[in-house]
This record gives C-alpha cells, structure tokens and sequence, in this order.
C-alpha cells in the first residue's frame, strides 16, 4: 500500500513564504513524476506544477517565478516552494505522485491535501 503524505498547511502574510512536503511510503520500487495540484474554494483542483524523475518541471502560468518544485528521489519525496504568496494562493494543495510499486505496477497517487490560506 502506498500512501502520500503532505506537510506544510498554515497561514501566511501575503509576500510571505511557504515550503510544502509530500513523501511517498509503502511498498516502494520508484517514484516517476510527482506533482501538486490545489483546489480554492469553489474551484475547480488544477495542476500547480509537476517534476520529473531527471528534475524536469512544468507550472502553472499563474504561480511561474514564484514556486519552485524539486524533489529527492532517494526519500521518494517532493517539495513545493513557494514564495510571493498571493491571497489567491488560498487553497487546498494536493500532491500526486505515479508510483511503481512492489508488484512492478505503475499507479498514481493523491495525498489527502494540506490547507495553505494567505491572508493578512
């Protein structure tokens, strides 16, 4: 059984600064793209940004220059920087992950999300 577990929630200042985690565990034979996704209240959940196994990353246009991912590929872990918050970062932020798991199999992965709200 693999889970995902995020880390980070909290309130922030706008222009402030949040660093999120998410590690993979269970029965674990590699961890390929791992991503973030996050859904503001009455929103639609979208794609934050993602990374590769090699390091390569996508984001969203809206959080570009701001946020950073990376990831250690030894912990199976994935980390979302963000910096320059912005009130309408509010939201619920999820990581996903495909998995190759024990048995060879290749599955994606959602965390339970982790509440980061940015406001005054």
């Amino acid at each position: 059984q693999v889970q995902l577990l995020e880390s980070g929630r909290g309130l922030v200042q706008p222009g402030g600064s949040r660093r999120l985690s998410c590690a993979a565990s269970g029965s674990i034979v590699s961890s390929n793209t791992m991503g973030w996704y996050r859904q503001a209240p009455g929103k639609q959940r979208e794609l934050v940004g993602s990374i590769t196994r090699g390091d390569s990353t996508t984001y969203a246009d809206s959080v570009k220059g701001r946020f950073a991912i990376s990831r250690d590929n030894a912990k199976n872990t994935v980390y979302l920087q963000m910096n320059s918050l912005k009130p309408e970062d509010t939201a619920i932020y999820y990581c996903n992950a495909d998995i190759r798991d024990a048995y060879m199999d290749l599955r994606n992965y959602w965390g339970k999300g982790t509440l980061v709200t940015v406001s005054s």
